[in-house]
């Protein structure tokens, strides 16, 4: 495996795309990996401090990461180096996508990512710069449809990314008509773990979880998390963190959901995150979703968790060990040699396999056959996986050679 790590590795990306906006200092850069199946995919991201190294590593870690999800394309990023907070924000992702929509239309297909919305920034921007829909370049480049087919499959996979889940077994509460692209990545975090304690013929029932970050796809992995019967015993944020050693209630969860201000949680109970930092590590575990930004979990605080009962850690967030290497660095290969940890590329790929389910031809559009497709999607690959390799450690390191296999 790791050897076929190191040629992935090393193999420069086919295309780089460097921008510099002329109205203020945000740089953006656009990585495609290669054009496998004629095209590439990979989400826009941006953050203070981003450089063309992490939209490279995502990059390659999109490209591991469509052998699950499907399509079988090439791995792309796209990263804009600028505070997200900034009021001139809007202005930069309008200047941003009309510098690469030549890109979007041909064979890049983009998303959203850290800090940028896909339905409320990605979509309507692309679409004032020409671009009939984010992922016009997949189409395109892969599936090259007629015109007709296209116009078709465009228009569901439009509705269906920004559909209104109605089902209540999916939503934390209807009336607020969140959407399938709010829900469905932190929905396939949880599932990732419930589906490995099934397959090794365990329960989630009960196991104590952790979760890192309370944006769309932290607060969802807790949602899902408690909603199947696992207990989540602490939530660690940004600003600051909840614990409660015996389990939050699923109404407890719903409701911290339901209160959070945009990725913020927001409690009664909140203690600062200098307090929860020191804390929160220490409490006894089985399940670790981190759920923040990329590279923050370090070798000390995993070593916290293994010595109080860790077993599995399911990824929400993209490379979330800080290691410089792209995909296996020391902490996490001494991860994956210590407990199950399922890899980011089958656990968090709920919204890339949505893209791909609804470029198909014609498919079922209700919650249930949505989030249907994302579960046993991540099932298969479980399975895959536990068919080389019945033990419990060293899953990682089976599903990259299982995946880099299909790429070298």
């Amino acid at each position: 495996m790791k050897e076929l790590l190191q040629i992935y590795e090393d193999k420069e990306p086919e295309i780089i795309f460097n921008w510099k906006d002329p109205e203020t200092e945000a740089e953006g850069w656009t990585v495609i990996n290669s054009l496998r199946g004629g095209a590439a995919g990979g989400g826009t991201r941006m953050r203070k401090g981003l450089d063309m190294n992490e939209v490279l590593s995502l990059a390659k870690t999109m490209e591991v990461k469509f052998t699950v999800s499907g399509p079988a394309i090439g791995g792309a990023k796209s990263g804009i180096n600028f505070d997200p907070n900034d009021p001139r924000k809007r202005g930069v992702l309008e200047r941003w996508y009309k510098a690469v929509s030549p890109l979007l239309k041909s064979y890049y297909g983009t998303g959203g990512d850290l800090n940028v919305d896909e339905t409320h920034e990605v979509i309507p921007i692309t679409e004032a710069s020409g671009v009939w829909h984010p992922q016009e370049g997949v189409f395109e480049g892969h599936f090259k449809p007629s015109i007709a087919d296209k116009i078709n499959r465009i228009g569901q996979l439009r509705h269906g990314v920004i559909k209104v889940i109605d089902d209540p077994k999916y939503s934390p509460n209807i009336s607020k008509k969140y959407k399938i692209a709010d829900m469905i990545t932190g929905f396939g975090v949880a599932e990732a773990a419930k589906h490995f304690y099934d397959i090794k013929g365990e329960s989630i029932v009960g196991k104590r979880a952790i979760v890192q970050g309370f944006g769309n796809v932290g607060a969802a992995a807790a949602f899902y998390l408690a909603q199947m019967g696992a207990k989540v015993v602490g939530i660690i944020d940004i600003s600051g963190g909840v614990i409660k050693k015996e389990g939050f209630s699923f109404n407890e969860i719903t409701d911290l959901y339901l209160n959070k201000k945009g990725n913020t949680l927001i409690s009664k109970d909140l203690i600062s995150f200098s307090e929860i930092n020191e804390q929160i590590w220490a409490l006894e575990t089985e399940i670790f979703a981190p759920c923040a930004a990329s590279r923050l979990i370090t070798q000390s605080q995993i070593d916290q968790m293994i010595a109080t009962g860790l077993e599995v850690v399911t990824c929400g967030a993209n490379v979330p060990f800080a290691d410089k290497e792209i995909f296996f660095g020391s902490i996490m290969e001494h991860t994956d040699q210590k407990v199950s940890l399922i890899p980011d590329f089958i656990s968090n790929c709920g919204m890339a396999r949505v893209f791909a389910y609804f470029m198909e031809r014609k498919v079922l559009m209700t919650d249930e056959a949505i989030f249907s497709d994302t579960s046993e999607t991540i099932r298969e690959a479980l399975q895959r996986v536990h068919d080389k390799n019945k033990t419990k450690t060293g899953i990682s390191a089976t599903a990259f050679e299982i995946a880099l296999s299909q790429l070298i």
